[in-house]
């Protein structure tokens, strides 16, 4: 269950992601990952200088009045950066994915 749970995480920062135009392949050009028994670490580069960094560390929540066993949840912290093509600018997305949801924040986002 924790590796479905690592993957879709890694699926879903990959995804958001721009895509880079089809006439350009990038490389990877570093790639590191670990994972134990209560999180994992994962940090990606790419020759374009696209990166990601992301790291998921299992939390207790105690019970609650209607069931009272612990809960557990992987809190994610991580960070995605690419360089738009188009204007040349590096943008960067930082992000939290805990009991509050998926929370990013960069300069280029705009919450309402």
């Amino acid at each position: 269950m924790k590796f479905l749970i690592v993957f879709v995480a890694l699926f879903a920062v990959a995804l958001a992601a721009p895509a880079p135009d089809h006439d350009e392949h990038a490389e990877i050009v570093k790639l590191d990952s670990s994972v134990d028994h209560d999180g994992y670490h994962f940090v990606a580069e790419t020759s374009d200088g696209t990166s990601f960094h992301e790291e998921g560390q299992l939390k207790e929540f105690p019970g609650d009045e209607h069931d009272h066993e612990p809960h557990h949840a992987i809190i994610v912290h991580g960070s995605y950066s690419w360089k738009d093509h188009h204007d040349g600018k590096v943008y960067t997305v930082d992000y939290i994915a805990d009991e509050k949801g998926f929370q990013p924040k960069g300069e280029h986002i705009k919450l309402n």
